[in-house]
């Protein structure tokens, strides 16, 4: 009965051929609560965004999906909600890997951008993952992994994230956009 009150996961944001499709490693559980994705308080998603030059304004997690007006979309790896993505298991990355894959090829983004390693890590099976584009596509797109905008990611500053961000909005902009 419990079961029936939790969080069914988070809808992804998406349309077909985005510059860049941003993807989390799953929801948080106030992103499936609410229905909106980086609505927790410590997140600092939308904020680097905004800072790294991708959206002229910062949105607000309840409007999430006037990001694809920029062409860019959000999705997660794993589906199910927990409070903590290390609540995660090595077989919910492999569940998940050939829908994920699916999704990819029917929505052919250009760019991946993989909110942190673990989610690159857990669908590629790579443990030595370096920051920034990666050597190999996925189902057609381009790689780049960022740190996770997570409040709970201190090893990186807003400074840093910003920095990184802005690496890969320079990218795709120097791509042909």
């Amino acid at each position: 009965m419990a079961r029936l009150n939790m969080p069914h996961g988070l809808p992804d944001i998406l349309a077909p051929h985005l510059d860049v499709l941003f993807c989390g490693i799953n929801p948080g559980m106030t992103a499936a609560t609410t229905r909106h994705h980086f609505a927790g308080n410590s997140n600092r998603f939308w904020r680097v965004l905004h800072l790294a030059g991708f959206t002229p304004e910062q949105i607000i997690p309840e409007q999430d999906r006037t990001i694809l007006r920029y062409g860019y979309g959000l999705t997660t790896v794993v589906q199910r909600p927990t409070a903590s993505a290390d609540q995660l298991s090595p077989e919910e990355f492999v569940a998940a890997a050939a829908g994920f894959r699916r999704k990819l090829r029917r929505q052919a983004p250009r760019m991946l951008a993989f909110l942190g390693k673990a989610g690159y890590a857990g669908l590629s099976a790579q443990r030595d993952i370096a920051w920034g584009m990666q050597a190999v596509r996925m189902e057609g797109a381009a790689v780049w992994v960022l740190p996770n905008p997570s409040g709970r990611n201190r090893a990186f500053n807003l400074d840093q994230l910003v920095h990184a961000y802005r690496e890969l909005y320079l990218a795709i902009g120097q791509r042909g956009q």
